[in-house]
């Protein structure tokens, strides 16, 4: 009898260990229900940033282990961002290259999709990935390994992969429907009464009014106090005027197609031109052979697309009784492709 009871014993443990095991199995997210699940942050993210939905879906899969990962779990971190020398925020410690590193942690999901597109934007060493066509996923794959985002070599096979087998691609359209691919100038979205966002080379923008400053702006837009004077080449205790163009995402390397050439005006300077065509200041200094402390005179073509690029070309000497040098040079200027 007490046999009998023993056996019975262990047969009920073992139902209630195959229990267990069953719902820890089922409470794993599948690939399939973690993009059903989390797409429209990566669409609402691309809008907003204009980092690829697939690109930022893609990413969520690898690095969270579609949601089921410590990391994604216990801090809400779905992109495996360390927490750098400027992180603020919450932290959560993991081994990964090395053992207890810092992660960022967050409070919610949707925090950590917005971080995750405000670190791209805003880390100087992803900028080259914004000026590429925003449904090219395999040249922002590639441009995310190259630009160190992961230490795996497979890191851009991968991501492409994901995209393609679950099609991820079709967020993107989702994103840019009903949206001009060159995007003109014009209102988008109200966000508080009376303020409206306007776009040109696939940037955000608002016009300020009288009163704003980066600290209320900041504010109102749910920004990091280094974003928009970053955004606007300006510090962060600069005065903004009424009427004064303010990025809300970084500008570009280069104009937007088709706008390849600015004559100067009379008053213009270098950081209005910049403003006007959505360009990086130094990018435009840069394309133009201009050091910064320059200032361009009426009627100077500025290049906003193309760069000055200087070659050197080997001349003679032609001075009569002197020893020619067949590699005496001088310093021309052409046309050429960044």
């Amino acid at each position: 009898m007490r046999y009998l009871i023993r056996i019975i014993f262990l047969i009920f443990l073992h139902i209630i260990h195959s229990y267990k095991v069953n719902c820890q199995l089922s409470a794993r997210m599948t690939r399939e229900e973690y993009i059903r699940a989390y797409k429209y942050l990566a669409i609402a993210e691309m809008k907003r940033s204009g980092v690829p939905a697939s690109i930022t879906m893609a990413q969520a899969c690898l690095e969270s282990g579609d949601g089921n990962s410590r990391l994604a779990k216990k801090g809400n971190n779905h992109f495996g961002i360390k927490c750098h020398n400027d992180w603020k925020g919450g932290k959560i410690y993991h081994d990964d290259d090395a053992r207890n590193e810092c992660f960022r942690k967050y409070n919610s999901v949707e925090e950590s999709f917005r971080d995750h597109s405000n670190y791209l934007s805003g880390t100087p060493r992803y900028s080259f990935l914004f000026d590429l066509n925003p449904t090219d996923y395999k040249a922002w794959a590639r441009g995310l390994k190259k630009a160190g985002y992961a230490t795996n070599n497979n890191y851009a096979n991968a991501l492409i992969k994901i995209i393609e087998d679950y099609k991820l691609y079709e967020l993107d359209d989702e994103a840019l429907k009903n949206t001009s691919r060159t995007r003109p100038v014009k209102p988008s979205v109200t966000v508080t009464s009376g303020r409206q966002i306007y776009e040109k080379n696939r940037i955000k923008y608002i016009v300020a009014r009288k009163g704003d400053s980066f600290e209320s702006l900041t504010r109102e837009f749910m920004k990091l106090p280094w974003e928009l004077p970053r955004y606007n080449d300006l510090s962060a205790d600069s005065e903004i005027d009424s009427g004064q163009i303010i990025y809300i995402q970084p500008k570009r390397n280069s104009a937007e197609p088709g706008k390849h050439t600015h004559t100067v005006k009379e008053g213009e300077t270098m950081y209005s031109i910049s403003q006007l065509y959505g360009i990086k200041l130094e990018k435009l200094y840069e394309k133009n052979l201009i050091s910064f402390d320059s200032i361009p005179y009426a009627g100077t073509v500025l290049q906003l697309r193309k760069a000055l690029k200087p070659i050197k070309l080997q001349v003679k000497p032609t001075i009569m009784n002197e020893p020619t040098r067949e590699d005496d040079e001088e310093i021309i200027f052409r046309m050429d492709e960044e």
